[in-house]
């Protein structure tokens, strides 16, 4: 018997890993709790680190740890976190590794007082700054990308905290969704080109405010949207109200398309579009790209749920779960020293005989990155009983690494920028593989007055990469904990 890494060698292996999810809470007796109900909201962004900073009478308190939201905190920590205002913060490792001392949020004290951020994103240019920040003498305490803003704050002068941060944050190149806390204010900053996304929201019952990844966690949280932060937007919350500040160069729109095709919860809401109806208008949208004959349209749970609704309803074929997922697997799990074929697969996935057998089944999936999976999905489906696999995509071939704030692996192993089409059809065993275009993509998620980073299908990186394309990269496997 031996015990894996479940999510880095199964379903996972052929998806793209969510980055993280921040939370800001000002203005509430129950800052902390409200902060740990937003970020059980955002967990999907994150599952390796959780944690909470909440300030009263001008002191922070912490409380972080490994693991999922629920794994980290429980009565006893959320009553070590008094006061009216909290961040709070959960984790999938891009840039450092998934261990203790790189949870989030930072906190730091300084000359200028208290200060703690937690970042959803990834600086291009953290390994220069820090190897400047080290000969000047900074002794760094984690290997995040985060902890370099921090040290670039400390050097900065200013007359308040959001005059100093943006000085310190003019330095930096990279994507970078922020919630800060001060003693006395709460600071919310999204980089000039908005890779990643940051809402603001009021609370229904006490009138103070709430800063969220997406829009989900306003929901739980008991908070109505106000709007998006703009890009390249300083907010600053405090007692006197709410100041916006443009402190950047302007800079043109990127967000992540990926939030829409993956990376978001299909209830919230982006720049506008639900994100919802958008995976469902990109399924649409791939039935008339890919018209097949078939029997059943059937997706791989649960990214490629919606997608997979709008290809029935655009083909006028039948919508079937014949895939189910378990999604009571733990981070490990023990594997029999001879397990049989695709044992991870089956441990996450049960394929339906009475759904599958004979037919013609459109598999519908986010994406390929590997490969790996998708075969294995394939196999499956055929050892129940389909007589046809044709795998359709809600996303154009990934050839290209993330360096924003997505855990992607490098050029090397992203089955699409080593091999065609047909190449990639035969190695995954599909009878056919069809993957949306960037232009429908467009269309279905509503671009017409937006922008977005596609690197990772373009090769368009809008900001320059460290040291050029596929020089550092940061890998899926992660170091033991």
């Amino acid at each position: 018997m031996h015990i894996e890494r479940w999510e880095e060698q199964c379903i996972e292996d052929d998806h793209f890993h969510d980055e993280c999810g921040v939370i800001g809470v000002f203005g509430h007796p129950e800052a902390a709790n409200l902060t740990y109900l937003g970020l059980y909201a955002l967990q999907h962004r994150g599952q390796e680190s959780a944690g909470i900073v909440s300030e009263d009478q001008g002191k922070l308190f912490v409380q972080r740890g490994m693991g999922r939201v629920a794994d980290v905190f429980g009565l006893e920590q959320i009553s070590k976190l008094p006061g009216e205002q909290a961040i709070g913060h959960v984790r999938y490792s891009t840039a450092g590794g998934s261990v203790l001392r790189n949870t989030q949020p930072i906190f730091i004290n300084y000359r200028h007082g208290a200060f703690a951020v937690g970042h959803n994103g990834n600086l291009v240019n953290a390994d220069e700054l820090r190897v400047r920040l080290e000969q000047e003498g900074a002794i760094f305490h984690t290997d995040m990308d985060t902890e370099v803003i921090v040290h670039l704050l400390a050097r900065v002068s200013g007359d308040d905290p959001g005059t100093r941060l943006a000085a310190a944050l003019k330095q930096v190149s990279g994507a970078y969704s922020l919630v800060c806390l001060t003693e006395t204010r709460l600071i919310g900053v999204r980089d000039p080109m908005g890779f990643r996304p940051l809402v603001l929201g009021r609370l229904i019952d006490s009138g103070g405010f709430v800063l969220a990844s997406e829009t989900c966690a306003l929901d739980l949280m008991g908070a109505e949207f106000v709007r998006d932060i703009e890009p390249g937007e300083l907010i600053i919350i405090s007692r006197e109200g709410i100041e916006s500040r443009k402190p950047f160069a302007a800079s043109e729109r990127r967000m992540c398309v990926f939030e829409y095709i993956y990376f978001a919860r299909p209830d919230s809401v982006l720049d506008g579009t639900h994100v919802y109806s958008a995976r469902k208008r990109i399924g649409q949208a791939l039935a008339r790209l890919h018209p097949r004959e078939a029997d059943v349209v059937v997706p791989v749970p649960d990214s490629g749920v919606a997608a997979a609704m709008g290809y029935a309803e655009a083909s006028g074929l039948p919508f079937e779960l014949g895939l189910i997922r378990n999604h009571y697997v733990g981070r490990t799990f023990i594997q029999p020293a001879q397990r049989g074929r695709d044992f991870g697969v089956k441990v996450k996935l049960n394929a339906q005989p009475n759904i599958l057998h004979g037919k013609r089944v459109i598999l519908v999936d986010d994406s390929i990155v590997r490969g790996t999976t998708s075969a294995k999905i394939v196999n499956l489906v055929r050892a129940a009983g389909a007589r046809e696999v044709h795998f359709l995509v809600s996303s154009p071939p990934t050839t290209g690494p993330c360096y924003y704030g997505i855990d992607t692996p490098d050029r090397s192993q992203l089955i699409a920028a080593q091999h065609s089409i047909e190449e990639v059809r035969k190695i995954i065993g599909a009878d056919t593989l069809g993957y949306i275009s960037l232009e429908a993509l467009y269309a279905a998620v509503g671009s017409q007055d937006k922008g977005f980073c596609d690197a990772c299908f373009s090769d368009d990186y809008p900001l320059p990469t460290p040291e050029g394309h596929g020089s550092r990269q940061l890998h899926l496997l992660k170091e033991a904990k």
